[in-house]
């Protein structure tokens, strides 16, 4: 009998562990591809890390940045445009091929050099100082820059800098030696990364399932298999997460965490994401066009009422475009936006404004609390005489000239003013190309001294003058930062890490552990 009982304890403590290695994960949205060179949305940011490496990398525990090597173990800036960088050799994909430089130049290119329109897209909006990679031999590349590069390896650690197999790749569809439009799209479905998880099965839209990769180059993976499954009700999330259907639930709402807490088997970590949801004017619609009726748009959103009712007093609001995670370029004594509402009467009155109907349009459920912070809006304007009406809308009507207003989201796509303003307004960045915002020459010569300058305090003085052509000329209105959680069961251990862009799910070695462990 004692030896049954020390042999049934034995394996009560062997299978403890094992039943610890699978989870499953609520997620509010699941993208409808996977390429991390392509993607640029809240949603599809979630789900690269676990299976995709960049050549440096960053901890994220911290939100000072401090880089680290990755894909590549050795990085040297031989002249102010041209930066060498040694591989790391002991590195497969999760097909079985080995990584060379000739994955990592065709990764590289596919953005630098970009000929497949979404590529095109992302590498004009962040991109676009880099010429070219070069391979000098097998586990040594270059990359070339057209002019001096003040960011070097901030740009080299973005998502879209994530190195995927060539061959693999090419060999999809058509012609397998020539990188073709058609391969590019058939990746996205079929996703091949060197990170710690391998994706065993993707459904666009519904289900991401990761599988740990046995071979990979780091430190092996907690979890044996990780699924995100789409649950797009909040209520719903919650719901299965009591009933142990799901182990994590994303996006949950400040006002849903009193049910969380009340549950002994459920808990929420959260955090002020590096995002800002935003509200954006299109500054050439006919009922538009006039500054001042913007700036009373604006003027007339009182952002502290909407953080006290929609997250209770945890998202944080802005003065201007400006975050913690920028680091010295962090500028938070400029006052950009204000909530003046007598003011915006005035601005009203001074423009003609004659009671036009202005339209917001809304996504349902994409932002959290977004359709109410529209709602909210409307009751703001009409409080000065504005008459508007939300337009709940799923599809994205920002490139439409009949957009009035609508809302949006500004991620800090990596921690710099540039990763996150500069990449929406930049001259013919997204806003500009898509007609909803407007520069000039004047704006050019300012971005050039702010995006380029190798000193602090000219970028900083060019960032302020950048800010105040935003207050006069008004395109957006940073609302908040919003408060955003994740529940989980209670022996569940993590959490957002400060350090990486808004959203991630890290499931790496470190990043995620379970009590009983």
């Amino acid at each position: 009998m004692k030896r049954l009982l020390q042999t049934t304890a034995l394996a009560m403590l062997v299978a403890t562990p094992a039943l610890a290695q699978e989870i499953t994960v609520g997620a509010a949205n699941v993208a409808p591809y996977l390429d991390p060179g392509r993607d640029h949305s809240n949603v599809g940011s979630q789900f690269y890390y676990n299976a995709f490496d960049v050549l440096i990398d960053r901890d994220y525990n911290k939100r000072e940045v401090e880089w680290r090597p990755a894909l590549a173990t050795k990085w040297t800036l031989l002249e102010p445009t041209v930066m060498e960088l040694k591989l790391r050799k002991d590195v497969l994909f999760h097909n079985g091929d080995p990584m060379t430089a000739d994955d990592v130049v065709f990764s590289l290119n596919r953005m630098y050099q970009a000929t497949f329109p979404p590529y095109q897209v992302r590498a004009r909006d962040r991109l676009g100082n880099f010429e070219r990679a070069e391979k000098v031999d097998d586990y040594t590349i270059r990359i070339y820059a057209k002019r001096e590069e003040p960011l070097w390896e901030t740009l080299i650690n973005l998502q879209q800098g994530m190195i995927i197999p060539a061959a693999y790749t090419m060999a999809l569809t058509g012609d397998p030696d020539v990188a073709e439009d058609s391969d590019f799209e058939a990746f996205s479905l079929a996703p091949v990364g060197t990170g710690p998880y391998k994706i065993a099965e993707f459904v666009p839209n519904e289900r991401i399932v990761y599988e740990r990769f046995g071979e990979f180059w780091g430190e092996a993976a907690l979890l044996e298999r990780a699924t995100v499954r789409r649950i797009p009700e909040t209520a719903s999330r919650i719901t299965a997460l009591r009933t142990g259907e799901i182990d994590l639930a994303t996006n949950i709402a400040p006002d849903q965490l009193s049910l969380i807490e009340a549950e002994p088997t459920m808990k929420a970590v959260g955090s002020a994401t590096a995002l800002f949801h935003v509200m954006i004017m299109n500054q050439n619609h006919e009922v538009m066009k006039d500054a001042r009726i913007r700036q009373a748009l604006s003027m007339a959103i009182d952002r502290d009422a909407l953080n006290e009712a929609l997250w209770l007093g945890k998202a944080v609001v802005p003065a201007s475009h400006t975050m913690e995670e920028f680091g010295e370029l962090y500028m938070p004594e400029l006052e950009t936006f204000e909530y003046n509402p007598e003011r915006a009467k005035e601005l009203l009155a001074e423009a003609g404004y004659n009671g036009e109907e202005i339209v917001y349009d809304s996504q349902s459920t994409y932002y959290t609390n977004g359709l109410l912070a529209a709602q909210a809006i409307m009751e703001m304007w009409a409080n000065v005489g504005v008459k508007g009406r939300v337009n709940v809308i799923e599809e994205w009507t920002g490139g439409s000239p009949a957009m009035m207003v609508r809302s949006w989201s500004n991620p800090m796509y990596f921690a710099d003013p540039f990763g996150s303003f500069g990449v929406m307004w930049a001259p013919n960045g997204p806003s500009e190309s898509e007609g909803r915002f407007n520069t000039d020459a004047e704006y050019a010569e300012i971005w050039e001294r702010f995006r380029f300058s190798t000193d602090i305090e000219a970028r900083k003085q060019a960032y302020a003058e950048l800010m105040e052509r935003i207050k006069a000329d008004a395109p957006f209105l940073p609302l908040y930062r919003p408060y955003e959680s994740w529940a989980m069961r209670t022996d569940l251990e993590w959490a957002p890490k400060p350090g990486h862009i808004p959203y991630v799910l890290d499931f790496r070695a470190g990043s995620i552990e379970f009590a009983s462990n």
